[in-house]
């Protein structure tokens, strides 16, 4: 099994950063949101997305429903406080610094409105006043998930067919289908190791994807490898499944069974849990058998659907 180290020991790969040209983007975008006024009590009376109201609340920069606070500069022009900061505090139509001024007005607008949850495309049929807008879109179960790839920081989120090839194309990954596995990690010079990250697998099996750790690091003064599984998708699905890990030689043998986690864990949440199977090095190189010199450690592995 492959290990590409940096200089600290962990998986290496170069990311390419995106540039900062905040300029004012072109206004024909396909998928904007629909929103509508509220009226007394709650009603709601429908307002088609190509509306007047939605024209004012589009922050010229990024496109995105404005919401308070509001900020405007000495010519009226308005913008989200998130664009902003990035814009270096000057308008992106005129140029006139902007300064603190708050557009009140609009403000107010933006609270009489109701609006779908931003993951909408991605299949969240929910419409929320402002604020509960806000709130729901943190919790939302449609909102993407962040890329499990482990050893570099990879910023890419989105749904989970998107991940899947994500991974496939641009960190090659291993992937697998079916349930059980029989997984062998091996690094030469096991001593001169003390952080790593190995190399993803994925496993495609009912259905759903499940992806398979597998680290180094120290826990306390001792050093370990631990191996663990998550889930992609979110926690409720992820808990209609177990999982169980062994490793063993010479008639011993370690064994460990659990609920694969969510990937909405990062793999360190899950890791500094120690949620999952943990190895001594001693033990490990034990069960990797010779003069203890190399890891040849044989991971098996099954996962099961449990009965509702």
């Amino acid at each position: 099994m492959p290990l590409n180290m940096g200089s600290n020991g962990n998986i290496y790969q170069d990311v390419i950063e995106s540039g900062g040209d905040y300029g004012v983007k072109s206004a024909n975008v396909e998928g904007r949101s629909c929103l509508r006024l509220c009226g007394s009590a709650g009603a709601r009376h429908g307002m088609t997305s190509n509306s007047a109201v939605h024209e004012l609340l589009e922050c010229p920069v990024c496109l995105s429903i404005m919401h308070p606070p509001i900020h405007q500069c000495p010519n009226g022009h308005t913008i989200c406080v998130v664009c902003k900061s990035k814009v270096q505090n000057t308008c992106p139509i005129c140029r006139q610094e902007l300064g603190n001024i708050r557009c009140l007005a609009l403000e107010k607008v933006a609270e009489s409105i109701e609006l779908p949850c931003k993951y909408h495309y991605l299949g969240c049929q929910d419409i929320f006043p402002y604020h509960s807008r806000i709130r729901h879109e943190e919790h939302c179960k449609y909102r993407g998930y962040n890329c499990p790839y482990a050893g570099t920081e990879c910023l890419v989120t989105g749904d989970i067919p998107f991940l899947v090839a994500h991974l496939k194309a641009d960190h090659n990954v291993d992937m697998h289908d079916g349930a059980t596995f029989n997984h062998r990690y091996v690094k030469p010079n096991p001593h001169e190791i003390e952080n790593a990250t190995w190399m993803l697998t994925i496993f495609n099996c009912y259905g759903y994807q499940f992806c398979l750790h597998f680290e180094a690091f120290h826990l306390g003064m001792a050093p370990v490898y631990m191996a663990f599984l998550r889930f992609m998708g979110d926690e409720n699905d992820a808990s209609k499944f177990s999982y169980s890990l062994e490793v063993g030689a010479n008639g011993r043998k370690l064994k460990w069974q659990g609920v694969p986690r969510s990937i909405r864990d990062s793999h360190k949440t899950v890791r500094d849990s120690l949620d999952g199977l943990i190895i001594t090095r001693n033990i490990a190189l034990f069960f990797s058998g010779g003069d203890r010199r190399e890891l040849k450690l044989k991971v098996a592995g099954r996962i099961w659907r449990e009965q509702t």
